[in-house]
């Protein structure tokens, strides 16, 4: 028999927000029954925690975040199960070794308030991330050096731009001497000709992310769901024992042999849970988390 799921892991952006950065009302439902089925709902993303806490709060139950491709987990209430920050050594290291990208340059810090973004100057980052970068403007900090920033352990170093630059800086990092200390990640938005590298600390990702909180609840990665679109959700699709990868998705990761859902326009969410829930029995009601 199929084992139930226990676990639904998703991606936000490109995932559960259409193209109009909105959640339709029809995944927005298939969650909130999964949540009334006893299922956890877990969702994953790039995005840092406080700028993900609207898109969880619309759900309308309570829940956790892993964030910032693995680096955080942190309950909506903002109880923090785990952190996985870039060392301030590794860190400067790799503003050394990305001297080219200062431009494309941004350093996050666990924090909520002016300095959790820091940022040598915005011109090679305004055209690419406009609406990032004014939806973030009251955390942002300009400090040249941007190494002066560096006064305790930031929680990644994201490099911003067309994918052709972010290309080059792709091929720096992994052949400088920091390449062994980090995790490299990218998410692409060819449309947008918009590449996002994150460097995390090392073995830091999703799917590390991911098995750890689900080792911790007592789930089995045979009852965990995950569903992804990009680049950076590979390693958590990989760990899920029940892989959705998004319809809008590139041909290389659809290719990855995943069951492929419809597009974020077109519900693939609520149709990739609907399809599983229909074909497994349902989970037991898990008991309540307490940190």
């Amino acid at each position: 028999m199929t084992p139930p799921i226990r676990l639904i892991a998703v991606d936000i952006d490109g995932t559960l927000l259409n193209s109009k950065f909105r959640i339709s009302e029809k995944d927005l439902q298939a969650l909130r029954q999964a949540n009334q089925d006893g299922i956890e709902v877990i969702l994953v993303t790039g995005r840092r925690h406080t700028f993900a806490l609207p898109i969880a709060e619309q759900l309308g139950f309570d829940l956790w975040l892993i964030s910032s491709n693995g680096a955080i987990t942190r309950s909506l209430a903002s109880e923090t199960f785990h952190r996985d920050l870039l060392s301030v050594e590794t860190c400067r290291e790799l503003c050394s070794v990305m001297q080219e990208f200062r431009g494309n340059t941004v350093v996050t810090f666990d924090k909520e308030s002016k300095g959790a973004l820091v940022l040598e100057r915005m011109d090679e980052l305004t055209s690419s991330i406009q609406r990032w970068l004014e939806s973030n403007i009251q955390f942002i900090e300009f400090v040249v050096p941007i190494e002066k920033a560096l006064i305790a352990d930031p929680v990644q170093a994201m490099f911003c731009g067309t994918l052709a630059r972010m290309k080059a800086a792709t091929r720096t990092v992994q052949s400088s001497p920091v390449k062994d200390k980090i995790t490299v990640v990218r998410t692409e938005y060819p449309a947008r000709d918009l590449c996002i590298v994150d460097v995390l600390n090392r073995d830091c990702s999703k799917g590390h992310a991911l098995e750890r909180w689900a080792n911790y609840r007592g789930i089995p990665r045979e009852q965990v769901m995950a569903i992804g679109d990009n680049f950076n959700d590979l390693e958590m699709l990989a760990f899920a024992g029940v892989p959705f990868i998004m319809g809008n998705a590139c041909d290389e990761l659809k290719a990855q042999g995943w069951a492929v859902t419809l597009s974020n326009d077109e519900n693939g969410v609520a149709a990739a849970i609907e399809q599983v829930l229909s074909s497994a029995p349902r989970a037991q009601k898990p008991s309540v988390l307490h940190s």
